[in-house]
């Protein structure tokens, strides 16, 4: 139920404004059963069954059936840059991949089952798991544990994101990653060359790291001295659940109060909901050479890390214009109640 509100506030997001660049409603490739290598993109599907979506499976020709299926599907897009994925609401649960990359997830599967039957699925694609040149591969893995089950309801559909803030750097792509925690890892000389790499944003459970706890995030990257003069803020998105966030050794930003030991840590409950902006003083930013961006985060349960963007960095008049157009809501407590009853 936990991981059920978490994806119901994270999606459930009022004030963004799309526009749909590919139209996924209709006929799907489908199959019951479970196999990770129907994931993959050069799976041959072509005997699988047809059917429609958005609509629960059981008018769909499988009444009465309760447990895995696959759903599968083409898309083109010209541009890989600020695209969504919306699936609507999954009965129960559902992993979803784009080429092959797992992108996102609701619910929990068995033997751990936890339900979002009612959640509107809205997953960031990761540009590098797309192609512009030629066809893309969704693949949709869902379990449903009773009644209606599949891809029941919703404007399904590849969306471009029209909001987003004007980055004078964007700081999306590939980090250096460590789970774990390590003061060192803070400095500006720490040697993370045999670190994982992962996506950012993106949940690290996303990535293969069924993890809480400790994690360290790494980044190197130059900005040029033509903003030397500009007021500047580091954007990191939403963490799940606490940060602290260093530019080349110095702590420039906190959001909650992690500490060494996990059982004194007290999460207050919205940390994770809270977008993370943190003001770079001009000493601690070097121009035209090697930056060093390095974020402890604790995750405490369900998703873990910097899950969602905007991530990059910005002036600070582009911010405030940006933040005061279009940053998120409060809870919207009416729908925490629905979705509690």
């Amino acid at each position: 139920m936990l991981f059920g509100l978490f994806s119901m506030v994270q999606a459930a997001d009022p004030q963004r404004e799309w526009r749909r660049v590919y139209d996924l409603r209709g006929q799907w490739r489908f199959f019951i059963g479970d196999n990770p290598a129907w994931a993959k993109p050069d799976f041959d599907d072509s005997e699988w069954f047809k059917i429609f979506a958005p609509s629960n499976w059981e008018n769909e020709g499988y009444p009465g059936y309760d447990g895995y299926a696959w759903y599968r599907k083409t898309f083109e897009v010209k541009s890989a840059e600020h695209l969504y994925v919306h699936l609507g609401t999954i009965d129960d649960v559902d992993q979803v991949y784009i080429n092959g990359k797992r992108i996102g997830y609701t619910g929990l599967f068995p033997p751990d089952y936890s339900t979002g039957y009612n959640v509107d699925r809205i997953y960031k694609i990761p540009a590098f798991c797309l192609r512009t040149d030629r066809k893309n591969f969704i693949a949709i893995r869902v379990y449903d544990a009773e009644f209606e089950g599949g891809l029941v309801r919703g404007n399904l559909g590849i969306y471009e994101k029209l909001n987003e803030p004007e980055l004078i750097k964007s700081l999306e792509g590939l980090w250096k990653f460590a789970t774990g925690d390590n003061p060192n890892c803070a400095k500006y000389n720490y040697d993370d060359s045999r670190w994982n790499e992962l996506f950012v944003p993106l949940s690290w459970e996303a990535q293969d790291y069924n993890y809480n706890g400790y994690a360290w995030y790494r980044l190197h990257f130059k900005l040029s001295s033509d903003y030397k003069n500009e007021r500047l803020v580091l954007l990191l998105g939403k963490i799940d659940d606490l940060d602290e966030t260093y530019l080349n050794g110095k702590m420039i930003g906190k959001t909650g109060i992690i500490k060494n030991n996990p059982l004194d840590i007290r999460i207050e409950g919205d940390e994770w909901q809270k977008v993370r902006a943190y003001d770079i003083d001009e000493k601690d930013i070097y121009f035209d050479r090697d930056n060093v961006l390095a974020v402890r985060v604790y995750d405490g349960l369900v998703q873990g890390g910097i899950y969602e963007g905007p991530i990059g960095i910005i002036t600070k008049n582009e911010y405030l214009k940006w933040r005061e157009k279009y940053q998120d809501r409060p809870f919207d407590f009416f729908k925490i109640f629905q979705f509690l009853k």
